[in-house]
């Protein structure tokens, strides 16, 4: 029988649009350092380490988690480094349960770290032309990317899809109030990029296009920082809550799932994200969940897009298909509404430093958990194109 594994600590950096004082060795070193304190533990009780780095482009090396293994005390030990587009952070989290759950090591390090704006466009003299070329190399490399592929565009096929499946939903007005809601969660976050970046709905909608129906304050921003969680199997995990004298959090379950990464017959479905349903199911099986309308209260998603945030929390079977709006004209994610969502700000107001994002999502619903004295979290993160890529996470208090 696999063993139970619990979070026994959790830190993340700030997040910014650059940090220009920090590479991404100190910002690792960070993460790390506040995590294991929160833990009350030594970096020599931690035996294994997970490294959640998206992109080595970003980080300017083919193998960019080998100068961290000494760096943060953590030489001669196991380390490995995943890389699963916008997922990396999740995905990672799931690694590291897979290998506590299964005896291999008693206590982890999941790390995630990304320092995306160190490329740079000396022709335009931004990094933004640099960075969405270097995301471009997430894509198909031998068709899409030549004809100018983007995250944004990538998205918005399946947001497309959905809106022709479904007519009448994803109105304007409600993704610009989602996007509102969000901001003003951000304000409560210290840690987050856009903490005083309160918009209103009108702002919201009033903003340009970036891709239709994106508006530029519905999508996410790039950001640089990072995240750290300490993981522990049972005993252990009991041993240092005893210790630091904070709860546990146990991930009670965990489900991942992978799309087809074309479009068409037998292949994409693109009125859906298929991978956040099934991510969905298979964690909800593993945690003994029956009905996610009653069980789930905290929901940290993987918020690319404001647009795609609605679309994840029908594929979660948190609410129908046909009306997803119901999140605003319902109020079940409002101030007193049945879900609490993203309360950090999410990817859109808290950063989306891509390999830390749902690493960061995993501290937020901790902190959450504990501070409510709420028992379950949904934590979820997608990406590549066409949101391929999911794992959902549920987390519950002790």
């Amino acid at each position: 029988m696999a063993k139970k594994v619990g979070i026994v600590g959790a830190a993340i950096t700030p997040f910014k649009g650059r940090w220009y004082q920090k590479t991404y060795y100190e910002l690792a070193q960070m993460a790390t350092r506040e995590a294991v304190a929160d833990a009350a533990i030594s970096i020599k009780d931690v035996d294994s380490v997970f490294y959640g780095i998206y992109n080595d482009i970003f980080e300017r090396a083919c193998i960019p988690e080998h100068p961290l293994q000494g760096i943060l005390g953590m030489q001669n030990k196991f380390g490995i480094r995943i890389s699963n587009g916008g997922a990396t952070g999740a995905y990672t989290l799931s690694a590291a349960h897979a290998y506590l759950a299964g005896e291999r090591f008693k206590t982890a390090l999941v790390l995630g770290v990304e320092k995306a704006t160190d490329c740079f466009d000396f022709k335009s003299m931004s990094a933004t032309p640099e960075v969405i070329k270097t995301i471009a190399w997430s894509g198909d490399t031998f068709f899409e990317q030549n004809i100018g592929w983007t995250a944004s565009d990538s998205y918005a096929e399946v947001v497309l899809g959905y809106m022709d499946e479904y007519t009448g939903t994803l109105k304007p007005e409600i993704t610009a109030q989602i996007s509102a809601l969000l901001s003003q969660q951000a304000r409560t976050n210290p840690y987050a990029q856009r903490q005083f970046d309160q918009v209103t709905p009108e702002e919201v909608m009033n903003s340009r296009y970036i891709v239709y129906p994106f508006k530029e304050l519905e999508i996410c921003v790039y950001s640089e920082g990072a995240a750290a969680l300490i993981l522990a199997e049972e005993e252990t995990a009991k041993a240092i809550a005893k210790n630091s004298g904070k709860p546990i959090i146990w991930i009670t379950g965990v489900g991942e799932a992978n799309e087809h990464s074309f479009a068409g017959k037998n292949q994409k479905d693109m009125s859906h994200i298929v991978s956040d349903y099934l991510g969905a199911q298979r964690a909800y099986e593993m945690a003994g969940i029956k009905d996610p309308t009653k069980a789930i209260h905290i929901v940290e998603l993987h918020d690319a897009f404001i647009h795609q945030l609605e679309i994840s929390m029908a594929e979660f079977g948190l609410v129908p298909y046909k009306t997803v709006d119901s999140l605003i004209e319902d109020g079940l994610m409002l101030p007193g509404g049945k879900y609490l969502v993203n309360p950090c700000g999410g990817l859109s107001y808290c950063g989306h430093a891509v390999g830390a994002s749902n690493i960061m999502s995993a501290w937020s619903a901790r902190n959450e958990l504990t501070k409510r004295h709420l028992k379950t979290a949904l934590v979820h993160g997608t990406g590549s194109t066409i949101s391929q890529y999911t794992v959902c996470a549920i987390l519950e208090h002790e």
